[in-house]
């Protein structure tokens, strides 16, 4: 049995491209990590429960949030997430 798989690029480009995988850290230690917001419905309540776990394990957390779910995240929201986090946990819910 093969452990590969397929990953999808979300970007609703009309020629995907091929990005190699970031490889995920060993440790959340000492990386700030941002949180994402999307605007749907009960996202937050997801958020502010991951945010409340990282916390209390003494990582460093950063709120972000989207307008609107229906629209991609503005420029300034893609730059701060890609300057001020090491990584980001995106919530959806529905």
């Amino acid at each position: 049995m093969s452990n590969a798989f397929t990953m999808r690029d979300p970007t609703g480009e009309a020629a995907p491209v091929q990005r190699e995988r970031v490889r995920p850290p060993e440790s959340l230690d000492g990386l700030t990590i941002g949180l994402l917001d999307i605007g749907k419905t009960r996202s937050d309540e997801f958020l502010d429960s991951v945010d409340a776990i990282l916390t209390e394990r003494g990582h460093t957390v950063k709120r972000y949030a989207k307008p609107t779910n229906a629209k991609p995240a503005p420029v300034e929201v893609l730059q701060s997430l890609a300057t001020e986090c090491d990584l980001v946990v995106e919530a959806l819910a529905d």
